[in-house]
């Protein structure tokens, strides 16, 4: 009986155990497949992570949310929400004045392909213990990428340049100028000059956090002082040799007249000396004139006839007559310098009585009245056509209001005192001399210089009339060049425009 006891006792103790050890085992199981899920799930969720195309969660560029695009989705989003941004301006301010500086002059932007490039690598790059952590810490702190501002280094200088010259109290360096024969020396003024790289750093820290808008920049500056006046080297700009004008034949060359100019350089220095501080100097120049000038020189120095026009005039109208003879002999003998330009106004000068001039027909509002100096327009017209056929370049032409006796229409050309002139510039390589003669009823001009392998054989005008009905005459000029008894081209001159009487 005993140990039937003992044995039913051991039985239940064993059954108690195998029970308790049973659910361990459950239990046990239990806890494995949990973490084999949670693990599985920690892979799955790692692995879409790290080949995923889109940005995770909580990520920002330039506090633009960019969390779930794409990398194209993500630079279309950040460029389109930073292209109003930097289509616009900064305002920079010195002593009450305002410069704009527009960022796209500087050419300013956001790498912003490159800023999303390092979101789409967040959390994808490292460890699988790194990104979890870097996937995590972003999702629940959010990570904002600030991207670099890049920006045209030569068109910051260029502006900031700029803003420089027109400040109120821009420095003034000391100069000198010529006036009425005497040397002006003007002393230089301190200024403001514009501190380049603190303004720099002030305009790029302003675009990179977007800090301009509604802000005004003050425009950081220091005393820029200016160069003592320089007297020797003002003598060695303005002293000159007196040359007296001359030719050469082989080759042909002219040298035109030079007059000679001099100062006291001990007399200048003294002033200064004196009164460092002042304004300004005057101090009389030293002339020495030429014995020859350029228009002195002989036919000689102008072999060749480059071209000739005449014009006839009516030899009993006295007065008009004289008044041809004055302009004409002003202008006779002019030499003008390649480049140079001539100007009839200028040579012949203002039409007076001290001068010579007489009453004769002139074109006054619409009419036909007396006026002083009546009938040289008869000579710059004369001196027109001449031009054209020297294949000189017109500078300034303009017609008459009606077609003058002694040119037909497009080949004319007016001069008014004080408002209407006739120009022209030697656009050839070498001097050209103008001759001109009024006798006999001809009105006559002459162009000498030198021949060249270039030049054409023959320059004429030509007009084609356009309009010629009503009170008007409309006719077109050409210039027409010939070479060889053939025309090689022909260009427009002008379209001008005629009353009728």
């Amino acid at each position: 009986m005993p140990d039937f006891e003992v044995f039913k006792g051991n039985t239940r103790e064993f059954l108690r155990k195998f029970k308790t050890t049973n659910i361990f085992i459950h239990l046990l199981i239990i806890i494995l497949v949990v973490a084999l899920i949670c693990i599985f799930a920690i892979y799955k969720f790692y692995t879409s992570i790290e080949n995923s195309d889109t940005i995770q969660y909580g990520v920002f560029i330039k506090g633009i949310d960019v969390s779930g695009l794409t990398r194209q989705q993500a630079i279309e989003k950040v460029s389109k929400n930073l292209e109003d941004t930097l289509n616009d301006h900064l305002e920079l301010s010195y002593k009450n004045n305002v410069y704009y500086l527009e960022i796209e002059q500087i050419e300013a932007k956001f790498d912003v392909e490159a800023s999303v490039d390092l979101a789409i690598k967040i959390a994808k790059t490292g460890t699988f213990k790194s990104n979890i952590s870097e996937y995590l810490n972003v999702a629940l702190g959010n990570i904002n990428i600030d991207p670099i501002l890049t920006y045209n280094e030569d068109e910051l200088k260029r502006y900031i340049s700029n803003i420089e010259m027109y400040l109120p109290d821009q420095l003034q360096q000391a100069d000198y100028y010529v006036e009425d024969g005497d040397l002006i020396v003007i002393n230089g003024v301190n200024g403001a000059g514009i501190e380049y790289d603190q303004l720099k750093e002030l305009v790029l820290k302003n675009i990179q956090d977007i800090s301009f808008k509604n802000k005004i920049i003050d425009i950081p500056t220091y005393v820029q002082y200016p160069d003592p006046i320089d007297i020797d080297s003002i003598h060695d700009d303005l002293y000159t040799e007196m040359q007296n004008a001359y030719f050469t034949t082989d080759p042909y060359a002219v040298y035109p007249d030079v007059t000679g100019v001099d100062f006291d350089t001990n007399e200048l220095r003294n002033m200064i000396e004196e009164d460092g501080k002042a304004e300004k100097y005057e101090i009389a120049l030293d002339y020495t004139y030429p014995r020859v000038t350029i228009d002195d020189l002989g036919r000689e120095a102008f072999p060749d006839l480059l071209a000739s026009f005449s014009t006839k005039y009516v030899q009993s109208n006295t007065n008009r007559t004289t008044n041809l003879r004055l302009a004409a002999n002003k202008i006779d003998g002019k030499v003008v310098m390649p480049g140079d330009i001539f100007s009839y106004n200028r040579v012949v000068g203002k039409r007076t009585t001290s001068a010579g001039y007489k009453n004769a027909a002139i074109y006054q509002d619409g009419d036909v009245v007396d006026g002083l100096g009546g009938g040289i327009c008869q000579i710059s017209t004369t001196l027109y056509n001449a031009c054209i056929a020297a294949d000189m370049e017109i500078e300034m032409r303009r017609n008459h209001m009606f077609v003058p006796s002694y040119a037909d229409a497009g080949k004319d050309a007016t001069v008014v005192w004080g408002s209407q002139d006739f120009q022209f510039k030697n656009r050839r390589n070498y001097p050209i001399k103008i001759e001109t003669s009024v006798s006999d009823g001809i009105a006559n001009v002459k162009i000498y210089g030198l021949h060249t392998d270039d030049d054409y054989d023959r320059i004429y005008i030509t007009t084609e009339t356009i309009k010629n009905s009503g009170n008007s005459l409309v006719v077109d000029s050409y210039r027409v060049f010939e070479k060889d008894g053939r025309i090689v081209k022909k260009t427009k001159l002008y379209r001008d425009t005629y009353k009728k009487h």
